[in-house]
C-alpha cells in the first residue's frame, strides 16, 4: 500500500481509458451504478478506499501553493487600501 503523494502517469492514464474490457463494458451497457463497487469486486473496492484516503495527488501542491500566494497577495493589497 502506498502512502504519501501519487505521481500521475500519462502511460497508465491512456492505458486505462483505451483497454478492450472497458470499451466492451461501455458498448454493451454493463456498467454498475456508482457506489456499487462493493457488490462487483469487494476486494478492489476496499483497496481503493484505503488507497484514496492514505495518498494525495501531487497536483494538490500546485493548488496549495497557488492558494497561499493568492491569499497573501489579496491580504497585502488590502493592507494598502
Amino acid at each position: 500500500m502506498k502512502f504519501g503523494l501519487r505521481i500521475p502517469s500519462l502511460k497508465k492514464r491512456i492505458a486505462a481509458r483505451t483497454s478492450v474490457m472497458r470499451i466492451l463494458r461501455h458498448r454493451l451497457g454493463l456498467n454498475a451504478p456508482r457506489g456499487w463497487g462493493w457488490l462487483t469486486d469487494p476486494k478492489r473496492a476496499l483497496y481503493n478506499r484505503i488507497y484514496n484516503r492514505t495518498t494525495r495527488s501531487c497536483l494538490i501542491l500546485l493548488v496549495g501553493f497557488g492558494g497561499i500566494t493568492l491569499g497573501l497577495t489579496i491580504f497585502l493589497l488590502n493592507l494598502y487600501h
